[in-house]
């Protein structure tokens, strides 16, 4: 599993620096224009953090291996695409429907983060 995280981090990390380069340079007269910036520049931030973390993660499972770091590894993965993935939609689209989604994110990332902590807790000192 540790090899498939650092592989995830990594594509997550590619695309989250073409993001936002993309958005900066190709979407920001776009994305100004409806007032979805910010927002777009959110995703990319919590996108970019998160493949980081989930690079954390890979390490986590490597040291401390069983269903916590595992299960953090998907609960990362799941955010990303969740939290980033509406915004990114929600910016681009200007769908507002996909508000709604991002919080549910925003719970796959905060588990994510709780199941690393409780992984490296309950490992053998």
């Amino acid at each position: 599993m540790t090899r498939n995280f650092i592989i995830m981090a990594a594509v997550f990390g590619f695309l989250g620096v073409g993001a936002g380069a993309f958005g900066t340079h190709a979407l920001r007269a776009t994305l100004e224009a409806s007032g979805r910036y910010d927002t777009y520049q959110t995703a990319v931030q919590y996108h970019l953090l998160h493949a980081l973390a989930l690079l954390g993660a890979a390490w986590v499972a490597e040291r401390y291996p069983g269903r916590w770091s595992t299960l953090a590894g998907w609960l990362l993965t799941a955010g990303i695409l969740l939290f980033s993935g509406s915004l990114y939609t929600l910016a681009i689209g200007n769908l507002s429907f996909m508000g709604a989604v991002a919080p549910l994110g925003g719970v796959c990332l905060l588990l994510g983060w709780l199941a690393l902590g409780i992984a490296a807790w309950r490992a053998q000192a």
